[in-house]
This record gives C-alpha cells, sequence and structure tokens, in this order.
C-alpha cells in the first residue's frame, strides 16, 4: 500500500503571496480538494500539474473567489481571501482562462482595455493596453484595430496575456493557457513567456495549470502534483526527479518521459533571471 509523504516545499520560507491552508471544496459527492496546503512566495512560478479532476483548476480559481472553498483558508498577501471584496480581487489579479476568454464584439486594444476600465483607470489606457501588447510580441499598430476573428490561436492567447497583464498586477493566474494551440505556437509562447518572467522588474507571482510536465519543467520555480484533490509532493523540478515523494509522482513523471535533460531549460531560464 502506497505511504503518501509529506508533501516537501509545501510551506515556503519566504513570506507568501497566496497561501491555501487545509482547503477543502466539494460539488456534490465529489471532492475536488481534499485538505490542500500549499504557500507560493512572492515573485515565485508555480505549476500545478496532474491528470484531469484531480483539483488543478479548482485550486487556481480559489485564489481569485472564483471557487469558495467549503473549509479551509485562501490567503492573499497574508489576508484571508473570504474577507476581501471578491470583485476588487479578480480586477486585482491577472487571469487567463482555458479559451483566452476574448470579447469577440471587441477589438483586440478594447479587450486589452478591459480590466483598466474596469479598474477606473482614466488616463493612458489605450497607451498602457499598447505597452501590454507589446510585452507579449505584438505590434499595437498592427493588432490593435483588429477582431478577435482575425488573429489565429496562438495570437488570441498573447492577447489574452496582454489583457491580464495590462494593469500589471503581481499575481497571474494562468489555467493552460497554451494547451488547446498546435506544437509550434505552444512552444513560440512558452519561450515568450518565459522571457516575460526573466525581463519583470517587479515581482510577478505566477500559478501555471497545465498537463504537459515539460512545459511545467521549462517554465515553473515549484511544481506542485495533485491527485484526486490532494497534493503529493511540492518542490523544484529537480526534486521531483531525484527525490519523488510517492510510487504516483514516480510514475507520473516515467509517463510523461521527463529525464534530467528536460532540467537544461530550467537552468537557461534561472540564469537570464
Amino acid at each position: 500500500m502506497e505511504t503518501r509523504a509529506q508533501a516537501p516545499g509545501a510551506r515556503s520560507p519566504f513570506p507568501p503571496a497566496l497561501s491555501a491552508v487545509a482547503v477543502v471544496k466539494r460539488f456534490g459527492q465529489t471532492t475536488a480538494l481534499d485538505d490542500v496546503d500549499l504557500d507560493i512566495a512572492e515573485g515565485e512560478c508555480v505549476a500545478l500539474v496532474g491528470e484531469s479532476g484531480s483539483g488543478k483548476t479548482t485550486l487556481l480559481r480559489s485564489f481569485n473567489c472564483l471557487v469558495r472553498p467549503d473549509a479551509g483558508r485562501i490567503a492573499v498577501a497574508g489576508r484571508d481571501a473570504a474577507t476581501l471584496d471578491a470583485i476588487e480581487l479578480r480586477r486585482s489579479i491577472g487571469y487567463v482562462p482555458q479559451d483566452g476568454g476574448l470579447l469577440p464584439h471587441w477589438r483586440v486594444g478594447r479587450n486589452v482595455e478591459l480590466v483598466l476600465r474596469l479598474q477606473g483607470a482614466i488616463d493612458g489606457i489605450p497607451a498602457r493596453a499598447d505597452d501590454a501588447l507589446r510585452m507579449v510580441g505584438l505590434d499595437p499598430t498592427v493588432f490593435r484595430m483588429r477582431w478577435p476573428r482575425e488573429l489565429s490561436g496562438g495570437q488570441r492567447q498573447r492577447v489574452a496575456i496582454a489583457r491580464a497583464l495590462a494593469s500589471r498586477p503581481t499575481v497571474l493566474l494562468l489555467d493552460e493557457p497554451f494547451g488547446a494551440l498546435d506544437a509550434i505556437s505552444r512552444a513560440d509562447l512558452q519561450q515568450s513567456f518565459a522571457a516575460l518572467q526573466a525581463g519583470q522588474t517587479n515581482p510577478m507571482t505566477s500559478v501555471l495549470v497545465t498537463h504537459d510536465l515539460h512545459e511545467a519543467f521549462l517554465l515553473a520555480d515549484r511544481i506542485a502534483v495533485l491527485r484526486r484533490g490532494r497534493v503529493e509532493q511540492v518542490g523544484p523540478p529537480e526534486d521531483l526527479l531525484s527525490r519523488p515523494a510517492t510510487e504516483y509522482v514516480r510514475e507520473l513523471l516515467a509517463r510523461a518521459r521527463i529525464t534530467w535533460s528536460d532540467l537544461a531549460p530550467l537552468a537557461v531560464r534561472q540564469e537570464r533571471r
């Protein structure tokens, strides 16, 4: 019988930007999150990985109150999320849903400006939106006036990320943002996101949900492996390879064909930082 090890790294030594403490969430008879603990430090990128139904997206959406836990505590910058205005919290956190969520009846520029306008910004909205487009590698003179239907899948995802970044949030939540793209567009966006992380002058905390362990190894400082609503292990990619906490983690890495060679992109990214 498998013994579930205490998840190493579940408690960061640094003040957490995001925190989940004994979080439980049920949907009817299904337990989506089962006593989940996770701290995410300021400026850290943590990937949530696991099979479908493991609780990755539920945990991600708990951090911006799109999901309310049945028990336990979610904290943002040390403040209990249950005591915060949920709408204001969501407007302060960058969020990229699985399908991008662009409004089809708004042009690209207006889509990117959405959160700025919701926050009540008055001055410089178009300029700030243009800056965000440049951050994701899109020329605003080319793309600002286009409709979402005129973009490729990769371009739509770049616009969705630009919208999330336009207000310069300190926290960014990404729910499989590259999952529906072809291999070339996916690799290109992964590299763009890694460069974006490296180029940030102010710390930005990122949480990335992905089924792709290679993507997690490329982009994340730490990886949290979830299974049936519980955290199996949390740690840097090299810890998962060298010291898998459970047989499930070992099998997951083996099925994804993760090897020590997958650490090379991580080393390159850390050197850039």
